[in-house]
C-alpha cells in the first residue's frame, strides 16, 4: 500500500513539473502589450492542448496503476 502511494506521489510530482513548464510563458504572455488579443488566445489554445494528454494520463494511471509497468 505504501509503495502505491509513493508511485502516485512521484507522478503526480513529475506531472505537476510538466504543467508549470508548460504554462510558464503564461505570465510573460498576459503582460505584454504588444501580444495581441488573436495571438494569446491562441497561446492559450496552445497549452490547453498540451494539457490534455497530461490530464487524461494522470487519471488513467491513478485509476489503473498497473499500467505504468
Amino acid at each position: 500500500m505504501m509503495k502505491d502511494r509513493k508511485a502516485k506521489a512521484k507522478l503526480i510530482i513529475l506531472l505537476g513539473i510538466i504543467w508549470v513548464l508548460v504554462t510558464l510563458p503564461l505570465p510573460w504572455i498576459v503582460n505584454n502589450p504588444e501580444v495581441s488579443q488573436s495571438q494569446f488566445n491562441t497561446i492559450l489554445g496552445i497549452i490547453g492542448v498540451m494539457s490534455i494528454p497530461f490530464i487524461a494520463l494522470g487519471v488513467v494511471w491513478t485509476l489503473k496503476p498497473e499500467l505504468t509497468t
